[in-house]
């Protein structure tokens, strides 16, 4: 979801919803799809390669918050305590990511998830989805010192694909808060200026 603030351009009303899961047992994991996917740890903090996920997965859906990162600030959001980037491989390509933010309350957030447009509509994505939420709530096994897991949590928007709040839904999660925003509209950045156009 977009974050993003343009002084010019008109502003539409967004909404935003809010999901949660507060057991490992809410989580209903989705059928693994078939053909050779796996998912896999990026285990380097690599601005480069999560620059890339991010346009390529959310260009469609206007995520432009970081678009104006510097290569720092990538790194610095890669290399965040507990932080983890859990990719989905088709035939060796990237299809998609998940990405988790472990914060201090003992809640992991999903920052950001979703599939590159050409892996949509192949049941990669609730596989994904699923694999990632149980990553989320094992997270401290990977990470000494850090609070069990007691809660996951996203938010999803009506910008994002039609299919994204199902998906959660399907997994477990519950509605706890809905919001109306203002945001500026914007035209659909895409993975690479043009792409869209």
């Amino acid at each position: 979801m977009s974050n993003a603030t343009h002084a010019s351009a008109p502003l539409s009303d967004v909404t935003v919803w809010y999901l949660e899961q507060t057991s490992p047992a809410d989580l209903s994991p989705a059928a693994a799809p078939e053909g050779p996917v796996t998912v896999v740890r990026s285990g380097t903090p690599l601005p480069e390669f999560s620059r890339f996920l991010y346009t390529a997965v959310g260009g469609d859906v206007r995520w432009t918050d970081r678009l104006g990162l510097t290569y720092a600030q990538w790194q610095e959001i890669l290399e965040r305590p507990g932080g983890e980037t859990w990719v989905a491989y088709e035939n060796g390509t990237p299809a998609g990511f998940i990405e988790l933010d472990a914060q201090e309350d003992g809640a992991v957030e999903i920052a950001y998830f979703g599939l590159i447009p050409a892996f949509r509509g192949r049941r990669i994505g609730g596989h994904l989805l699923s694999y990632g939420v149980a990553r989320a709530w094992d997270l401290a096994e990977r990470h000494p010192g850090r609070k069990p897991t007691e809660r996951v949590w996203v938010h999803t928007c009506s910008d994002d694909g039609p299919h994204a709040m199902d998906n959660y839904l399907r997994r477990g999660f519950r509605l706890f808060d809905t919001r109306i925003e203002r945001e500026p509209e914007a035209a659909n950045p895409g993975p690479w200026p043009g792409a869209h156009a």
